[in-house]
């Protein structure tokens, strides 16, 4: 594989999955650890990534206040973002992590919704504090820098103590035959924290991520709830979802 086409299938890594490690783009390549190290420096310098210790994260971490143009399939997202919230009703008490569809979400939340939103994600935070009649509970503990989300013991037992209404979790891949998956594992911890103290489980995601998996599991299919794609419902690439059990949006 060319240089060129080696980095474009980095960027286009990075902003799928938010995050890659240098560790698992040398075996999807085929190279050494040298090669993608120099092109992650390069592609960081061109302003493409942001490089950080093990891999690369996306520009959309870079500040909590991305515009359109930073945010990889912003309009798939935006679709998502509508669909979630309409499960949401008055008086819930609603959890979410972190992500760009996340915050999305929380941009167009109606201002006459009189709801309690729990998160350890600094930028949906922020979004939360901004509407008039949301009550927002911030989980406090170590920020994960490539996330913007609060990681750690503390935090997971503060998310322990909890059990909400509704769960809304932006996710890194999903599969009917392994579930929910991700390549973070202190990010991965305070998902599976986040899924015990909930009564329902919502999952968002654009359907370039169906069908796939990361390293580390989440959760397997049956505990969630309802998957949330820009597709529409009736998609052949949602069935073996519904078939699981599934309901999707």
């Amino acid at each position: 594989m060319q240089k060129t086409d080696r980095q474009d299938y980095i960027i286009h890594q990075v902003n799928l999955h938010n995050k890659v490690l240098l560790n698992d783009l040398s075996e999807q390549l085929h190279v050494s650890n040298d090669t993608i190290r120099r092109d992650l420096q390069e592609l960081s310098e061109l302003g493409r990534v942001i490089k950080v210790h093990g891999g690369a994260v996306s520009l959309s971490f870079h500040s909590g206040h991305h515009s359109s143009r930073d945010v990889y399939a912003y309009t798939q997202k935006k679709i998502i973002a509508r669909k979630a919230i309409s499960l949401i009703k008055e008086g819930m008490f609603v959890l979410t992590g972190g992500g760009t569809t996340v915050i999305e979400m929380a941009r167009a939340l109606p201002n006459d919704l009189n709801a309690t939103f729990i998160s350890g994600s600094l930028p949906a935070l922020l979004e939360y504090s901004n509407h008039p009649l949301i009550n927002v509970i911030s989980i406090g503990d170590k920020v994960s820098k490539t996330s913007k989300i609060t990681i750690g013991s503390e935090a997971i037992a503060k998310i322990k103590e909890l059990k909400v209404d509704i769960c809304f979790m932006g996710i890194n891949a999903i599969s009917v035959e392994e579930g929910v998956s991700d390549n973070d594992w202190d990010i991965v911890q305070v998902k599976k924290a986040m899924i015990e103290a909930s009564r329902r489980l919502v999952c968002l995601s654009i359907s370039e991520k169906l069908n796939s998996r990361q390293p580390i599991p989440i959760c397997p299919p049956e505990k969630v709830d309802t998957l949330i794609t820009e597709l529409s419902p009736d998609d052949p690439l949602l069935r073996p979802y519904v078939k699981a059990g599934i309901r999707v949006l």
